[in-house]
């Protein structure tokens, strides 16, 4: 037995050994990597970052007076679009490499999927963030997106605006969308979201990403209108589910759909009731009798 006793210990004292440097192995490579053991918290951004994200203004209103230049060269403010439909309002710049071309396919994806038609129902607003940006650049990307979005009156409602660096500054402010300029690659750090506006231009909702739920967005739209667009399946959908602010979607409201459901279980059975009284009154009146 002793021999046994041994034995295991010879054995975990092995296995301790090996687990102490294993440990010491890690320890020494994550400060060869500048990380130490420790990893930063999550809420320090890397350098080139700190500015970068976006923050939920809700209910905040976007400045109607901002003047910018549209892809056909007038000066407009951003009132003009305001006071009769909802609108989508996004930030990109035209000449970003990926990552705003690919919010753009996004986004016109879902609006080719929503029966909705952009310059109808809506208005989408497309702002660039980068002064050098020329209306030129975005008649040319304004044409490319319209071109893949491929339905009639979608120029008259899909806007693509560039601007001085003042008015930029206070509608991104304002859409709390925060970006940071690197001069050495000459471009731009950023975040995606598109956002729902009221059509008094006042913000609605956020949508984070490079995809959008289409359903989301047609509720949203509908919602942001005070029911003005949509029928009458949204605004039963719309008692049903709810915006949540943190998730970017909408959720179901367990009440609501349990009050719907009490409320058509009681309209059944009345309907059942009314058919059984009027197919057969004189059994109904006899067993009241009874």
């Amino acid at each position: 037995m002793s021999a046994v006793r041994s034995a295991r210990q010879f054995v975990n004292s092995m296995v301790a050994g090996f687990l102490g440097m294993a440990l010491l192995a890690g320890a020494a490579w994550a400060q060869g990597m500048g990380g130490g053991i420790m990893s930063p918290p999550p809420n320090v951004r890397p350098p080139g970052l700190k500015n970068v994200g976006i923050q939920q203004n809700l209910n905040q209103q976007i400045p109607p007076d901002l003047i910018f230049t549209d892809d056909l060269g007038r000066k407009v403010k951003l009132g003009d679009y305001f006071g009769q439909k909802p609108l989508i309002l996004n930030f990109v710049y035209y000449g970003c490499p990926m990552l705003c071309g690919e919010e753009l396919a996004g986004l016109e994806s879902t609006l080719r999927v929503l029966k909705f038609d952009v310059g109808k129902e809506f208005e989408v607003i497309t702002i660039s963030f980068d002064p050098k940006n020329t209306p030129e650049t975005a008649a040319k990307k304004k044409e490319q997106f319209l071109r893949r979005y491929n339905r009639p009156g979608a120029e008259r409602g899909w806007h693509f605006l560039v601007g001085e660096p003042d008015a930029i500054d206070a509608v991104t402010k304002a859409a709390g969308f925060q970006y940071e300029y690197d001069p050495k690659t000459g471009e731009f750090a950023h975040s995606t979201a598109i956002l729902v506006l009221t059509p008094q231009g006042r913000i609605a909702q956020y949508y984070y990403g490079i995809e959008f739920p289409p359903k989301d967005l047609r509720l949203a739209l509908v919602e942001a209108s005070q029911n003005r667009i949509g029928n009458v399946v949204d605004e039963l959908l719309l008692y049903c589910y709810h915006y949540d602010p943190e998730k970017g979607k909408y959720s179901a409201t367990i009440m609501r759909i349990l009050r719907l459901m009490g409320v058509a279980t009681l309209l059944c059975l009345g309907t059942l009731l009314f058919v059984m009284m009027r197919r057969s009154p004189d059994n109904f009146q006899g067993a009241q009798v009874r």
